[in-house]
């Protein structure tokens, strides 16, 4: 279910703007008029607990469009909606009451108060709420905690790090209590290992927290690496809503396919985006010769035993069982490899590589239960890495 959405929202800066509303509400093309608009027909939704990504380049409109989602700015058109709400229908007092308990906001340069304490600055929010000093404290204690800095709460905010700075400013939008927060720019004015820090920071408080969040930002890699999907902007106009896999192997147009050129795929691409069904399979109540007959079958080294719930038990091998049928055994089980190592479906290609050389079988899928999704072969990792579109056969024979 959607927590935010953005309906055909378009923002036009200049003396025009309510004669150019009144056409667009009329029908008109934002190209007929004449005008220059920071943000043009937009439209999106953002799904509870998700990390919503907004990237695009400095005159992109992205730091106009998140304004626009906590109300600083009003469009000139289209529709904002919070739970259901209209932003734009609400007056100054409702718009008030929506950002102190519905929406926070992390800021570029952190904005944080010079003469309170840091933890004076992380329950501001809550004092403009006018919560009684004392829970307001413990609850930004709390946070404060959250984000690794308990024990810093007495400090004042020059006596920072631009790093620590910004944990004071994620924890106050975290206290405030709102399901939604909007980070604009958030991570861009820290050097890089701080940034890579806030990152990691980010996607531990969002699986500890399930917050809605939306997160602009002009960087692809950090983009890729924090968004569940991503909104790619141009001159205003949303050109690619998906996830990173989706972007980086099906880009809309040439301008993505080209912006995403450079990027690693082997630290974008997961598991489940190149696994494959398993050729061979055996049930464990089997016998060695319904195995080997099922891997003669499938022309394969090797077979996965898979119980009745799809949980993998381990493998058999070939060579093994048809040793087996010659010498008169009629189970499984001693001959099943146990020790598999296989790998979730988030696993990143990169961590696959010696996985793959050193496996005679696929490197076997599974999810939290153990149950086997999927198995990728060398071959079909090769292809994924040389991007390549043709067959398996020039998979191996680039790998040649």
């Amino acid at each position: 279910m959607s927590i935010l959405r953005a309906e055909s929202v378009t923002k036009v800066f200049g003396r025009r703007t309510a004669e150019v509303a009144r056409r667009l509400d009329s029908g008109a093309d934002i190209r007929d008029l004449g005008c220059t608009a920071a943000v043009v027909d937009v439209s999106f939704e953002v799904r509870r607990g998700e990390i919503f990504v907004v990237m695009g380049l400095s005159g992109s409109g992205k730091s106009t469009l998140i304004r626009m989602l906590n109300g600083l700015v009003e469009p000139t058109s289209g529709k904002i909606l919070i739970d259901g709400t209209d932003l734009t229908k609400l007056s100054p007092k409702a718009l008030r009451e929506v950002r102190q308990k519905k929406v926070s906001m992390v800021f570029q340069h952190f904005a944080l108060f010079p003469h309170r304490t840091v933890l004076e600055n992380a329950a501001y929010a809550l004092e403009v709420q006018n919560v009684p000093r004392t829970e307001r404290l413990e609850k930004a204690t709390e946070f404060l905690r959250l984000v690794g800095l308990e024990g810093w709460g007495d400090r004042f905010p020059d006596e920072l790090s631009g790093g620590m700075q910004q944990r004071v400013g994620i924890a106050r939008a975290l206290t405030a209590g709102t399901e939604v927060l909007l980070m604009d720019e958030a991570f861009s004015a820290l050097d890089p290992l701080i940034r890579r820090e806030m990152q990691e920071l980010l996607l531990e408080l969002q699986s500890e927290l399930g917050k809605t969040i939306v997160f602009i930002t002009h960087d692809l890699k950090e983009a890729m690496r924090l968004g569940d999907r991503i909104a790619m902007l141009r001159d205003g106009r949303v050109i690619q809503i998906g996830t990173a896999e989706e972007i980086l192997t099906d880009p809309a147009n040439d301008y993505v396919a080209q912006f995403v050129a450079d990027v690693d795929r082997t630290r974008v691409l997961t598991a489940s985006s190149v696994m494959e069904k398993p050729l061979s399979v055996v049930d464990p109540g089997n016998g060695p010769r319904a195995a080997v007959r099922a891997m003669r079958e499938a022309q394969t080294a090797g077979a996965f035993v898979v119980g009745r719930d799809r949980k993998l038990i381990g493998a058999v091998y070939a060579k093994e069982a048809a040793q087996a049928v010659r010498d008169g055994v009629g189970a499984l089980d001693t001959l099943i490899e146990r020790e598999l190592d296989p790998v979730g479906p988030d696993t990143p290609l990169a961590d696959l590589f010696s996985r793959c050389a050193e496996s005679a079988l696929p490197v076997p899928v599974v999810d939290g239960a153990g149950r086997l999704l999927g198995v990728i072969p060398r071959v079909t990792l090769l292809a994924a890495l040389g991007n390549l579109n043709g067959s398996a056969e020039e998979a191996v024979m680039a790998d040649a």
